[in-house]
Formats: structure tokens, C-alpha cells, sequence
């Protein structure tokens, strides 16, 4: 047995846990913190059943008695900026080293938003936000989940592509790890080095594929970044919780190679089996260090590893690749959506796709899903999928090995055409799906053959950034008469066509990824199914309304991100107990409050512990102190 002060015994084996009044079959659900006694006020030990409740706010566990009044202005957990009131300054020690001046949080934001929309370049703005997060957390992530709108544009794509290809020269402190492969069999103790310990979400990046920025090697850091902010800012997920990691295998790209402002290894790429091995490395190393529960993000990795990997972990680890099934969510919601304005079923249409990679087939592999729901067997669906690559439409006379090993089941029995024009044409598909980085690919020739054959054309153009995309918005309904249901990857400004502005949609993957994290570590899933992507496609479509199908939108106000995040995860809190799957225990009755009681608080908290008083004292006569009385 171990050792707890004051002479308490700790049983080593602990069937039961409970945490926050919620217990766990599985000890990992505590992330270690059990073995921290320093941070945890321990209620009660009863046989082999262990009650603690864990406050603080920050690293959840904040002991005042280590706390230098200093600290509440350097660290940025801490900070309150000048919202520290005249007896908090004055009981910290901290008096005079601000100005007088005493602003709520409420004015602090509303400077926030004036500071940042006084710089003209969206680059700066992110300069901007970051310098905000590093002073002060709370107000970064409160400003920006009450503009998310406006800043999420800004924190993610598309300026966080450009934020990549900078980041040598924007660089300024740690924001995560860089795991390379020269620390090969030192991945657990490099782990070990980030200060949280209640870590249950990890995004984590190769850097090989950014957005459609190709590979960027560890400048890819920006994204695992951006994505762990919408984490905390759109779902509430804590953001000592959150860890981004850069696997560092080298590049390809001869550019950063020879970059003086390039921050990483200057060698090409690892692969085969050397890479493989690493990766198995850093997998197993998370779960030693922060348990079998802790969600794995992939971000960002090439076609050809994406599926591979996931594939190999998704029924080991607690895993899933946002661009692979995130996306294949927001987009496959966007088509339910659709069916609002169409008067068609799913079922009633045919889908062309621009691209055939890792964000390709993982729409086509969730459609099938959806279809599948709506009674279509599984070849009755894939045989409404139409898929072309960079050698022209995939059919089954082309050898396998051109094309994406993935996408052969989307092959069909006709002849190989390259052109994209003539398979429209051909195939006369009601949406066309972009996903192939190939800006400009929907000419307005193909856009007006989609009209001419639908009365209200799907036009998805999904490639990032904003250049990258297929078509414009502006170009979709000037080339279809202003009858085409349009969405993009990145945001496009308001379209002006015969005297009517639409404002179109994004389906940008933050409308998936953050409520699904939530929802998966909230419930403890420990395994991620596809039916998840479905279910939360579902509840997103749920959330269009004839009022944003008139204004030209398939998805909700960016605004709303907070509250879909919220209907995702407490969806993905029913299904977790309908199956079996989820592992914190007892259940929940009331699965909304649940997991309204885990999220992060994004308000400004009292600086100095709670004081209270005693009661009096009962009127006692003490006897005189007497030496030799003690001495005998």
C-alpha cells in the first residue's frame, strides 16, 4: 500500500473511481492525478472506494500556498489583466504594479475586439491573438467564443495556413510538442516534459499535408494549435486538457530546407517501415503517460498515411483524423441539409467528386452510411458516388495501383475520360463535390452544364485555403443562374447576383470536431465508430433552417458552433450509454447537465481563497500554566 499524509493508506488496486461524483471502471479516467496527493483533497477512503474532488482553476488543481502574488500577472491561467479588484491587488501584493484603473472582463473584451480590427492584415490579428493567449487564457478564449464569427477565420483557416508559412518568423514560445525522429525510444520521457498531467486530448500533426498547402514540415505546429483553441473556445473542453504535437519526421520541401527562418529537422522525410515504428512508439507512449482514455486527433497527415493509420488504430486507441471523418461529417450534414432545398432525398441523387484522397473517400465512405440509413444496401450507394483523381475518373479498367486504394470500390464499368467538362457531361451528377486543392477546376463551362442539367445544382468547392478552392462563390451562382446550393471549405464574402445577396456556407469541420472530442471524453468512449460521424452529421443538418436555406446557407451561423458543439456531444452522451460503449459511471440522468458541468469556465475567478469565520469560542477557565506539572 502507498503512503498518503496524515497516515493514510492508499489501496493500490481501485475497482471503482469516482471523479466530479462520477465514477469510472477504469483508473486512466483519474489521468494520474490519483498519484498527485498535493492535488487532491481526499473526502473520504472507504474499503477500496476512493471520493476526491479536484478544484483550482487553470491545471484544475491551483494551491494558493505556492502562489507569489506575482504570479497572478505572469501567469496566464491566472491573470485577470486589470479586472484584479482594489483588496485582491492589495492582499496579493500586486498593488501599484497596475494602474489603478479597474476594468470588468466585459470591457476588456470589448477593447479586445477594437485592438484586433485595428490591424488591417489577418496575419497581424493572429499575432495579435496569440500574444492575448499567451497573458491572458480566460480572455483570449471568452473573446473568441463570443466572436466566433469573426475570429475563427482568424485563429483557423484560412489565415492559419498563412500562419504555418511563417511560423519560423512569427515563432515565439512554446505552444506545444515537438516530437522528432531522432528522439526515437525517448518519445514517453519527451511526454514527460510537458508540465500538465490531466492531458485528454492530443491533436498531433506530421506536417505533411497542411490544409492545401502541401507539406510543411514542423511549421505544420500551427495547425494542432488552432485546432485544441476551437477545442476550448466552441466546445468548452479545458485548455490544460488539450496538447498539440508536431512529429517531426523531416520534409520533402526543398524550400524549407533551405529556409534560414525554418524551425525544423533539415532532412527529407522518413518512411517505411522507420516511420511506422515511430509512430507505434508515440502511440503507445501517450497512453503510458496519460492513460488508454486520452482522444488522439490525427491532423494533417498524407492520403497515404491517413488511412493507413487509421485504419490500424481506430480499434485500439481512442482515435479519429479529422480529415478524414470530420470532414466527411460537416460534408455529409451539408447534403441532408440540401434536401430542404432540393425536395430530393439523399437517396434520389448522384455525386461527382473532384478528388479522390484522404477528405474525398472519407465523404464518400460516410455518404455511403447515410444512404445505407435511408435503405440503400452498400452497392446500391457506392453506385451513386462518382469519383475522379489526378488520372481522370476512377473506373475499373485503369490499373489499381493509380489509383487511391481506398477509392476502388467508387470504380465504375464505363471508359477512362480525363476531362472534367465531359464526365459532367457524361454522368450528369445533381452535386458536384470538390475536394482536389485544384483551384479553378469548376470552369464556368462545368458550372453552367450542372445547371442546365439540375434545377438547383450542389456546388461544394471545399479545398483550403480560400485560394486553393475549386470555384468561387461568386462564380457558382453567376455561372448557374443563381440557382445553384453552394458551400465551401473556407469563408467567401457575400454574393451579390439579380438584385439578392447570398450568404454562403462554410462547412468548415469546427461545426464537428470540438462536440464529438466532448462528447468522446466527457463519456470516456473509448473507441470512436463511424456511427459517431453520422450522428453528429444528423444533429448539424438538424440545425439548418428555412430561414438559412434563404439566405443561401446549408450550415448555422458560425455563431451557433457553440451550441451545435454542445447538442453533439450530449447526442454522443445517449448513443455512449444506448451501446454500452461509454465507461463513466453511474449514468447520468440528465446527459445535457452532465456535460454542461465538465466545460471550462470562461469568467474571470476570485483571486483570493474564500474566507469565513468561526464560531465563538465556548467560555472555558484555563488553569495557570504550571513548569513542573508539564515536567512530571
Amino acid at each position: 500500500m502507498n503512503q498518503l499524509s496524515g497516515g493514510q493508506k492508499m489501496f493500490t488496486t481501485l475497482p471503482i473511481y469516482l471523479l466530479n461524483g462520477y465514477a469510472s471502471r477504469s483508473p486512466l479516467q483519474f489521468r494520474n492525478t490519483i498519484t498527485q496527493t498535493s492535488k487532491l483533497l481526499l473526502n473520504s477512503i472507504k474499503g477500496n472506494l476512493v471520493v476526491c474532488k479536484l478544484h483550482g482553476i487553470g491545471s484544475d488543481v491551483i494551491c494558493p500556498g505556492k502562489l507569489c502574488g506575482f504570479d497572478f500577472l505572469r501567469d496566464p491561467r491566472l491573470n485577470k489583466g486589470l479586472a484584479f479588484t482594489l483588496e485582491e491587488r492589495q492582499a496579493l501584493g500586486i498593488h501599484g504594479l497596475q494602474p489603478p484603473c479597474y476594468k470588468t472582463m466585459e470591457q476588456q473584451v470589448e477593447l479586445c475586439k477594437i485592438a484586433v480590427e485595428r490591424y488591417k492584415e489577418d496575419l497581424n490579428k493572429y499575432l495579435y491573438l496569440t500574444e492575448l493567449h499567451d497573458r491572458n487564457e480566460k480572455l483570449f478564449y471568452r473573446l473568441l467564443s463570443e466572436n466566433v464569427q469573426q475570429l475563427m477565420p482568424i485563429v483557423y483557416t484560412p489565415t492559419v495556413g498563412l500562419a504555418c508559412q511563417k511560423f519560423g518568423v512569427i515563432y515565439r514560445r512554446p505552444r506545444g510538442l515537438f516530437i522528432t525522429i531522432n528522439d526515437r525510444h525517448h518519445s514517453y520521457h519527451i511526454l514527460k516534459n510537458w508540465p500538465e498531467n490531466d492531458v485528454r486530448a492530443i491533436v498531433v500533426t506530421d506536417g505533411e499535408r497542411i490544409l492545401g498547402l502541401g507539406d510543411l514540415g514542423a511549421n505544420g505546429m500551427g495547425i494542432p494549435v488552432g485546432k485544441l483553441a476551437l477545442y476550448t473556445a466552441l466546445a468548452g473542453v479545458k485548455p490544460h486538457q488539450c496538447l498539440p504535437i508536431l512529429l517531426d519526421v523531416g520534409t520533402n520541401n526543398n524550400t524549407l530546407l533551405e529556409d534560414p527562418t525554418y524551425i525544423g529537422l533539415r532532412q527529407k522525410r522518413v518512411t517505411g517501415q522507420e516511420y511506422d515504428d515511430f509512430i507505434d512508439e508515440f502511440m503507445h507512449a501517450v497512453i503510458q503517460r496519460y492513460g488508454q482514455n486520452t482522444l488522439i486527433q490525427f491532423e494533417d497527415f498524407a492520403s497515404t498515411n491517413a488511412f493507413r493509420l487509421l485504419e490500424k488504430y481506430r480499434d485500439v486507441y481512442c482515435t479519429f483524423n479529422d480529415d478524414i471523418q470530420g470532414t466527411a461529417s460537416v460534408i455529409v450534414a451539408g447534403l441532408l441539409a440540401c434536401q430542404k432545398v432540393t425536395k430530393k432525398k439523399v437517396t434520389d441523387n448522384k455525386y461527382l467528386f473532384l478528388g479522390a484522397g484522404g477528405a474525398a473517400v472519407g465523404i464518400a465512405n460516410l455518404l455511403v452510411r447515410a444512404l445505407q440509413a435511408e435503405g440503400l444496401s452498400v452497392q446500391e450507394a457506392r453506385d451513386k458516388i462518382w469519383m475522379i483523381d489526378i488520372n481522370g475518373l476512377i473506373v475499373k479498367d485503369r490499373p489499381v495501383d493509380e489509383m487511391t486504394i481506398n477509392a476502388t470500390v467508387y470504380a465504375k464499368n464505363v471508359p477512362l475520360e480525363k476531362d472534367l467538362h465531359k464526365i459532367v457531361q457524361s454522368v450528369k451528377p445533381t452535386a458536384l463535390i470538390g475536394a482536389s486543392a485544384a483551384a479553378g477546376a469548376f470552369t464556368p463551362a462545368v458550372l453552367r452544364s450542372m445547371a442546365e442539367y439540375n434545377e438547383r445544382p450542389i456546388i461544394f468547392a471545399l479545398s483550403n485555403p480560400t485560394i486553393k478552392a475549386e470555384c468561387t462563390a461568386q462564380d457558382a451562382y453567376q455561372y448557374t443562374d443563381g440557382r445553384c446550393v453552394f458551400a465551401s471549405g473556407s469563408p467567401f464574402p457575400p454574393v451579390e447576383y439579380n438584385g439578392k445577396t447570398y450568404h454562403t456556407g462554410q462547412g468548415n469541420n469546427a461545426y464537428i470536431f470540438p462536440g464529438v472530442a466532448l462528447g468522446v471524453i466527457t463519456t470516456g468512449i473509448h473507441h470512436i465508430k463511424e456511427e459517431v460521424f453520422l450522428l453528429a452529421a444528423q444533429v448539424l443538418a438538424s440545425y439548418v433552417t428555412e430561414q438559412l436555406i434563404e439566405e443561401g446557407s446549408v450550415y448555422p451561423h458560425l455563431s451557433d458552433i457553440k451550441e451545435v458543439s454542445l447538442q453533439i456531444a450530449t447526442r454522443l452522451c445517449e448513443y455512449g450509454y444506448q451501446t454500452g460503449v461509454a465507461s463513466v459511471y453511474p449514468e447520468p440522468k440528465q446527459k445535457r447537465a452532465f456535460i454542461e458541468s465538465m466545460l471550462f469556465n470562461y469568467h474571470y475567478e476570485a483571486a483570493l481563497p474564500p474566507t469565513y469565520g468561526w464560531p465563538k469560542a465556548q467560555e472555558i477557565r484555563i488553569k495557570p500554566l504550571d513548569a513542573q506539572e508539564i515536567q512530571r
